[in-house]
């Protein structure tokens, strides 16, 4: 799952970033609202964590830019500024939920699950797709009841490729979704092809064989 940090105060978006690491979150951060606006642009979200008080401009400005762009992020503003009229300013636009600083980062950690699991999987804690079941909690594939071990990279790539079930998924976007911006310092998708081709196999050896399917030129798509 990878999460947009939008925050200007170097300690705390060291603190939250170094917890979602420890999630297993891939986690890049925005320190203005330039950079932000960039960001979100350019590259596809699961979560965006805004700060509304930043030193280039204004955090809804950031939640109407994701709206004009025709972005579907989910987005939990963190801030400071919790007055009721932020607070129901931002819902409008398009934030999903609003979190007043101070806070302790594992409950965080429970609102971006909650926000994650009620935008991609309709509010379920076990996603049931093609005879697997995946537990989010526990991180768990199992299919006719046996385990499939799976990396955190092959995991987050199946969540993917089921939250997009029956859409091609280009290598691009795979690429960024599994490296984040430094998916553009690769010469190719080399370890795209080796994650897909290792999960199939995995999937495979356990009886799930016809769920990836590799659209030659373009990119993958799970079908279901």
């Amino acid at each position: 799952m990878k999460i947009l940090l939008i925050e200007d105060e170097h300690d705390l978006a060291q603190s939250i970033m170094e917890y979602l690491s420890k999630q297993d979150y891939l986690c890049e951060h925005a320190a203005n609202y330039r950079n932000a606006v960039e960001r979100i642009m350019v590259y596809d979200y699961d979560c965006i964590l805004l700060d509304l008080m930043l030193p280039d401009g204004d955090g809804l400005s950031v939640l109407e830019a994701l709206k004009k762009g025709n972005k579907q992020t989910g987005v939990i503003i963190i801030s400071a500024k919790d007055s009721l009229e932020d607070k129901i300013k931002g819902i409008h636009i398009g934030a999903d939920d609003y979190l007043p600083k101070p806070f302790h980062l594992p409950e965080l950690g429970a609102r971006i699950y909650a926000l994650i699991r009620r935008t991609q999987y309709a509010s379920n804690n076990i996603i049931t797709s093609n005879s697997l079941q995946i537990n989010l909690l526990s991180k768990e594939v199992r299919m006719d009841g046996k385990e499939i071990v799976l990396t955190k990279k092959e995991f987050d790539l199946l969540l993917f490729l089921i939250g997009n079930k029956n859409r091609v998924i280009s290598k691009n976007v795979l690429a960024e979704h599994l490296s984040g911006d430094m998916a553009d310092m690769f010469d190719n998708h080399d370890f795209v092809y080796a994650h897909i081709k290792n999960l199939k196999a995995k999937l495979s050896k356990a009886g799930n064989h016809d769920s990836i399917k590799t659209i030659y030129g373009t990119g993958y798509k799970w079908v279901e």
